[in-house]
């Protein structure tokens, strides 16, 4: 940081970036040197032969041109090694230094062109040993070439030429507001196309339709406005990611134990925390099932495949009501064996999936009575776009007081769900069969989002739903909507599950928490991104580790932290907030909430390893202020997955006492036949 300039453009890398590619070509280049120089000695009379003075040559120029590559290499090792993050002043001259190595390539892209033409040619008669050793340089040398073209690629900044723009005016004082505002607003502008192509791009099968359109849009502006106001290149957010981690289990190991979670109001007793554990052990496997066979071959690696066999024969589209493609019977058949019902037991299957539109089944549940509404989570590239679209909407409901909006995304989902559910008549169909069933909606990560909009969208006509969030979004409710939906909807949060902890304020908090650690650690980035591997791979102490300055100078965190050479609105409100506690309040982006009612599982202990280890959880109550910050940890992805949240639950039933229905397999449940 900032991002290095060159040729008259950033680049997304910055000048203390090329100590480890440096290190490592300088590494593979004095191994060949010194190979190269044994090589010319041992065969230094042996090319007297026909074509030996063309090879004599290319072997003295070639040791001549790696030598230089060499003292090149080291130079730019050595100055990248200077100075912090946010201090680049000591690699002032990495420009040049660069500039100077790329020069080189010129003349060993000639060279090895020369080479091959030599090593080619019939009139050449000297020791093969020496012709294939030559044949083995010109062959390194294009693939040194060739990757470092290919590095070139992933450098390059789209916008670099217009971010060099804005900096060289920048500095003119003279410049009326007027140019200025209309030359950032461009680059806005071009940052938002830019993004929304990558996203075209990596979403080429998704289709062209109008609300795949509307979604890239969507998302192409929240991106660009998320990462336009700072200069971090990747390397830099790696760092600070780092660091972060260190600080946080600094600060983990120093509270105190009773202190880690606060507690909700005491009217959930611990009685009660069991009942609803015990129901959401339950209701977890049909969240789970919704995904189909790819998380239950996942689950039951040994007999998943063998199991699901005997299912995908069958040809039940006769007997269910199943929308969507399944044309082996796979995922019905993942279904019938996670949760134990009867392929009678479902109302109505989906597995269409669009942006916005998820996959979903609707059942009846005779061990608890219920008409059970499971939503898929997020499965597939469709999903994902659904998740990003993170603006809000508002949510029409008459029984809130204040203001009512939600994930707009997550709402147009819900939105679809109600659409069938209701006007398709397969709630009235599902009641016609069980009357005196009550209604459940269940799901997982965004299947729990859109299950806990859509009982909110349900709940004035079925006032008795319930519904169970596993892992839901943490930007989903605004605070009236989310204290409305405590009345009916339980959320479950494993650990340091990030998912829950993942909004566009809490974001913004990370991006402003990575730029103090950035710029107020005084070690080299080399140094932070080896420790960090360190501490990730091997752990330890994290006050072995270098976190930010001594003293911490607040001084410096009013300052804009991209001063120098810096593509920056110097007002903008990522860096006036750093002083503040928590950004949270910035008016940036709203804050939105967990909802329902929190139930948050965390891990006891640990022993054994791998598969075969055994954790121990306890559970408590929790409040959606626990989750307005975002944790680093090795876990903060595998504890979101369904089968962690799955396996916890079981395990919280079995200890407590009393809780004898959780621990009763899935596909021994006992089922009642309609």
């Amino acid at each position: 940081m900032p991002g290095l300039q060159m040729f008259g453009r950033r680049w997304a890398i910055a000048s203390d970036d090329l100590v480890f590619p440096g290190a490592f070509e300088l590494l593979v280049r004095f191994i060949w040197w010194i190979g190269m120089l044994a090589l010319y000695f041992v065969h230094k009379g042996h090319f007297d032969c026909p074509g030996g003075p063309l090879l004599q040559s290319y072997f003295i120029v070639l040791i001549a041109m790696l030598g230089a590559i060499i003292c090149s290499v080291s130079a730019i090792v050595y100055v990248s090694m200077q100075g912090t993050i946010s201090n680049p002043g000591p690699r002032k001259c990495m420009p040049k230094l660069v500039y100077i190595r790329l020069a080189l390539y010129l003349p060993e892209f000639a060279w090895a062109i020369m080479g091959a033409i030599w090593v080619s040619d019939n009139g050449v008669h000297c020791e093969k040993t020496v012709v294939n050793v030559i044949l083995l340089t010109v062959v390194a040398s294009w693939i040194i070439m060739l990757f470092t073209t290919i590095a070139v690629f992933i450098v390059f900044d789209p916008l670099g030429r217009k971010k060099a723009l804005y900096d060289v005016r920048d500095e003119d004082h003279n410049l009326e507001s007027s140019q200025s505002e209309q030359l950032m607003y461009n680059l806005k502008k071009t940052a938002t196309r830019v993004w929304e192509n990558r996203i075209r791009l990596l979403c080429c099968c998704v289709g062209n339709d109008n609300d795949n359109r509307v979604a890239f849009s969507s998302i192409a502006q929240l991106f660009s406005s998320y990462f336009g106001d700072t200069d971090l290149v990747p390397s830099d957010i790696a760092a600070g990611l780092t660091l972060l981690h260190q600080e946080q289990d600094k600060v983990e190991l120093s509270r105190d134990p009773d202190a880690v979670l606060s507690h909700s109001p005491s009217l959930q007793s611990e009685d009660n925390l069991d009942v609803e554990l015990a129901k959401a052990a339950h209701y977890m496997q049909f969240a789970a099932a919704a995904y189909g066979w790819p998380l239950y071959v996942y689950s039951n690696p040994f007999t998943g495949l063998c199991k699901l066999c005997g299912e995908c024969c069958q040809n039940r589209r006769a007997q269910s009501d199943i929308v969507g493609g399944d044309h082996l019977n796979c995922h019905f058949g993942s279904i019938l064996q996670a949760t134990g019902l009867q392929y009678r037991d479902f109302i109505h299957i989906s597995f269409h999936n669009r942006i916005y539109e998820i996959p979903f089944f609707v059942a009846l549940d005779h061990k608890t009575e219920a008409i059970l509404v499971a939503v898929r989570g997020t499965l597939s590239l469709e999903d994902v776009l659904t998740d990003l679209s993170a603006d809000c909407e508002n949510l029409h409901t008459d029984c809130v007081d204040g203001d009512s909006f939600s994930h707009k995304g997550i709402s147009q989902a819900a939105s679809y769900l109600y659409r069938r559910l209701i006007n398709d008549g397969i709630l009235n169909q599902a009641f016609t069969i069980a009357p005196e069933y009550k209604l459940v909606i269940v799901g997982h990560s965004l299947g729990a989002g859109a299950a806990a909009v859509l009982a909110v969208q349900l709940r004035s006509s079925f006032p008795t739903l319930k519904c169970y969030a596993f892992s839901p979004p943490g930007g989903l409710f605004s605070k009236a909507l989310a204290d409305y939906s405590k009345n009916f909807i339980i959320s479950i949060i494993v650990g340091k599950d990030l998912v829950p902890r993942l909004s566009l304020p809490n974001m913004e908090d990370l991006k402003n928490r990575i730029l103090r650690m950035v710029v107020n650690c005084n070690r080299p980035k080399y140094r932070i991104l080896l420790h960090g591997c360190w501490y990730e791979i091997f752990g330890g102490n994290p006050d072995n580790f270098p976190t930010e300055l001594d003293g911490r100078n607040m001084a410096s965190l009013t300052q804009p932290l991209l001063a120098e050479q810096a593509l920056l609105i110097q007002k903008s409100s990522s860096y006036s907030t750093l002083t503040e506690g928590s950004p949270a309040d910035s008016p940036r982006y709203p804050r939105l909430y967990l909802p329902g009612k929190i139930i948050h599982i965390t891990e006891d202990s640990r022993s054994g390893c791998l598969c075969f280890s055994d954790v121990k959880y306890s559970a408590r109550w929790s409040k959606e202020t626990s989750f307005n910050s975002i944790y680093i940890s090795p876990r903060m992805i595998t504890d979101h997955m369904p089968d962690i949240v799955q396996n916890a639950l079981r395990s919280l039933c079995q200890e407590r006492a009393g809780c004898m229905p959780c621990q009763t397999p899935p596909h021994d449940l006992p089922t009642n036949r309609v």
